[in-house]
């Protein structure tokens, strides 16, 4: 899967190709990207989705508009469409920090008479590689945690595979690696409604790798936790805070809660991107909500009543004491809080930019 499934392609004429994941597993079809417009067009409508790979898409949002900028005001006009690309989607911190990146080429080159295309597409390939490699590296921190006990299932929320990042995957990529040394006998994937990540893309991933799935309605988490089979809750992250709180995929907070009840290991898995110091709390992380229709409608057949209140929250936050540990590419981080964080963190990690 991490060698042939390329969510994400920059192309020979100066393209970006992307999976589009709202049709998978149906159908495999592909969007050719040629301006940072549609590149944040693409995020905003989870054609791509993954706090990876949304700073990945970014990045090379970012190129394109060098590509295609010209003249003195150049550095106005990637600029600015570097701030478009960091309104598309507010609560995924990977995004700001590989905007940030390019902005930092953008300015260093400002007073050249050309956009910096070649030094901002390295940059952006760079990006992409440093992802695929910290994903193997915490893949192997992941498995090293639950070698520790015998062999059992696990549970996850979301997806977080090689669709959600530049391969491998963060969660997803844990138990890629563990399965791959018999550490775990089957995954149970929740649905994860509205948008069924859990069921179109981390189900089908998994049943591509012939890794044994269990496709399981997001509300039976308690049931299956009670039965005694499930060893750890594994999943992702969009940003945690300097004392360890997480933003997640909403829904991530219940199944914490219900994974302590029943003696149920909490792992989170996420880059170092992933961290936003300048957060002293999850309080502090803006939360997205999205529309109504999503909600309301199942394709074009409605499933609600018109003209009521909708809730439609995108994240919710995970408190740190709920959380038993965090893979980082750089380590682990058990039981995890600001101390604990800043001693692993104890290199400076590039601050995301103020919140657009």
């Amino acid at each position: 899967m991490t060698a042939t499934l390329k969510p994400i392609r920059w192309c020979a004429d100066n393209t970006l190709e992307l999976l589009d994941q709202r049709w998978l597993p149906s159908r495999h079809e592909t969007l050719r990207i040629t301006t940072a417009e549609e590149a944040a067009e693409a995020i905003t409508s989870m054609v791509v989705r993954g706090a990876p790979a949304i700073g990945i898409t970014a990045a090379y949002g970012v190129v394109l508009a060098s590509h295609q900028a010209s003249g003195d005001d150049w550095p106005a006009v990637v600029n600015a469409s570097i701030d478009r690309l960091a309104a598309s989607r507010p609560t995924a911190i990977n995004l700001f920090w590989a905007l940030e990146r390019m902005r930092a080429i953008v300015s260093a080159h400002s007073q050249h008479e050309t956009p910096p295309f070649a030094a901002l597409l390295e940059a952006a390939r760079a990006i992409q590689r440093q992802d695929l490699a910290d994903c193997m590296a915490m893949g192997e921190y992941g498995a090293d945690l639950l070698a520790r006990e015998a062999p059992k299932a696990v549970m996850t929320h979301c997806n977080t595979g090689a669709l959600a990042t530049g391969g491998h995957g963060t969660a997803l990529g844990v138990i890629r690696s563990a399965w791959a040394r018999g550490l775990i006998t089957r995954v149970h994937a929740n649905e994860t409604r509205p948008w069924l990540q859990g069921a179109r893309l981390t189900a089908w991933e998994l049943a591509q790798e012939h890794i044994p799935v269990t496709l399981a309605v997001d509300s039976s988490a308690s049931l299956l936790m009670a039965s005694g089979d499930i060893g750890w809750l594994i999943v992702g992250a969009d940003r945690i805070t300097a004392n360890g709180d997480v933003a997640n995929k909403i829904g991530t907070l219940a199944l914490a809660v219900q994974a302590r009840y029943f003696g149920v290991k909490v792992m989170v898995v996420a880059p170092t991107s992933t961290f936003d110091l300048s957060l002293a709390s999850g309080t502090d992380i803006p939360i997205e909500t999205r529309g109504a229709r999503e909600l309301t409608h199942q394709g074009e057949r409605a499933v609600a009543p018109d003209d009521i209140d909708i809730f439609n929250p995108v994240f919710d936050v995970t408190p740190a004491e709920l959380v038993d540990v965090i893979v980082c590419e750089r380590g682990v981080i058990e039981r995890p809080d600001r101390a604990a964080i800043a001693q692993l963190l104890a290199a400076e990690i590039p601050r995301a930019p103020a919140m657009p």
